[in-house]
């Protein structure tokens, strides 16, 4: 079975529309990740809640690690993707195969939880339980 990997993620109010910003702009480098199922930025809706969860699901505990402890996380924690500006946003009249590094950006979290399971039963989207 899959395994679930949820990061709590403490946001300001204000800095939401930032939170969504980010995570979009690096949303097709997980594509092509071995064992990578899934994704999900989820929004706090109540007036009080500040965390933002980020979750993730995963073929397998190694398959985690792997991006974990490799390049991947690394480069999702980084400053902007290639050809960005420090916004995430494409640059215009980016030099191609420039090897200019972008300037780091700052942390919007204020603080950070992760939250580890193990998926122990799912069901389809119909309700019907997934085939092992």
């Amino acid at each position: 079975m899959s395994i679930v990997r949820i990061n709590a993620l403490e946001i300001p109010p204000q800095a939401g529309d930032e939170i969504v910003k980010r995570f979009t702009a690096r949303m097709n480098s997980l594509g092509d990740v071995a064992g990578f199922e899934g994704f999900e930025l989820l929004k706090p809706t109540g007036d009080a809640e500040t965390r933002w969860f980020v979750y993730t699901r995963w073929a397998d505990e190694a398959s985690y690690a792997a991006w974990r402890d490799g390049d991947g996380a690394r480069n999702a924690h980084a400053g902007p993707p290639a050809g960005a500006d420090a916004s995430g946003s494409e640059a215009e009249g980016a030099a191609a195969g420039s090897e200019e590094s972008a300037p780091p950006q700052r942390p919007v979290s204020m603080g950070a939880t992760l939250l580890e399971f193990d998926v122990q039963v799912e069901a389809a989207g119909s309700g019907i339980p997934a085939a092992e």
